[in-house]
């Protein structure tokens, strides 16, 4: 992979479920880097990906992706734009192979070649020993390898990621903190994490979120040395 210049913006974005509000007038700039969204549980970080991702529309404001307001856009057209999204729940299809799921993070992709399967394997090492085994069977830190890679397969621009490491075993989380780092350097990443340490080491640029809005934002040393972060995250 190579680093792709994107430009995401959010503009005055409210957005929910139904009746029930989750983010107040949610602006984001472009840095132009890496980023981390940090917040308690409950503060509108999954709600905010999911909503850049297009699994949820907003009721208003704009989000701007390489120059294109995408608000309205499906999910599968945000995805052959250059867009990939890692929920926090489970995102392998569990009964097919690990080959099979990784395939499958091809179909966004118009011009997919084996390089790009030896991309990811290289990436996670150990997945090319698991091509064959049913991803059911992948450790929970496997499963999340797996997740990525399928989409870092199509070679996105930006790929945003929830909770990477939530249920990992802490050797695996060292893994995958190694990779995000390396990943920061190749494309754009928007990463919600729960290890903060994780967040301000892997990313250029912090959004705290707090009660669907977000009141701290800066360059990661900054934001890490804001009396005001605890405040924030504090339970």
């Amino acid at each position: 992979m190579s680093k792709k210049n994107v430009n995401l913006f959010l503009e005055n974005i409210d957005a929910g479920y139904g009746i029930s509000q989750v983010l107040f007038d949610v602006s984001m700039d472009n840095y132009g880097g890496s980023i981390a969204i940090l917040g308690r549980n409950g503060a509108g970080k999954s709600t905010l990906l999911k909503t850049i991702a297009g699994e949820i529309t907003p009721n208003n404001g704009k989000i701007i992706f390489d120059g294109k307001n995408i608000a309205s856009v499906t999910t599968d057209a945000r995805a052959r734009s250059g867009m990939a999204y890692v929920p926090q729940e489970d995102s392998v299809f569990l009964k097919l192979s690990v080959e099979e799921n990784l395939l499958l993070g091809t179909s966004s992709s118009s011009n997919y070649s084996s390089s790009d399967m030896e991309m990811v394997l290289d990436f996670f090492p150990k997945l090319s020993q698991r091509l064959d085994q049913q991803a059911g069977t992948l450790s929970g830190g496997e499963r999340k390898m797996l997740a990525i890679s399928r989409a870092l397969i199509a070679r996105p621009k930006l790929i945003m990621l929830d909770e990477p490491t939530e249920g990992v075993w802490i050797g695996v989380i060292e893994e995958i903190a190694d990779r995000l780092k390396q990943l920061s350097e190749e494309i754009s990443i928007v990463l919600v994490e729960q290890h903060i340490e994780l967040a301000f080491e892997v990313c250029d640029y912090v959004f705290v979120m707090d009660r669907g809005k977000i009141p701290l934002k800066g360059k990661s040393k900054d934001v890490k040395k804001s009396s005001e972060l605890m405040r924030h995250l504090a339970p």
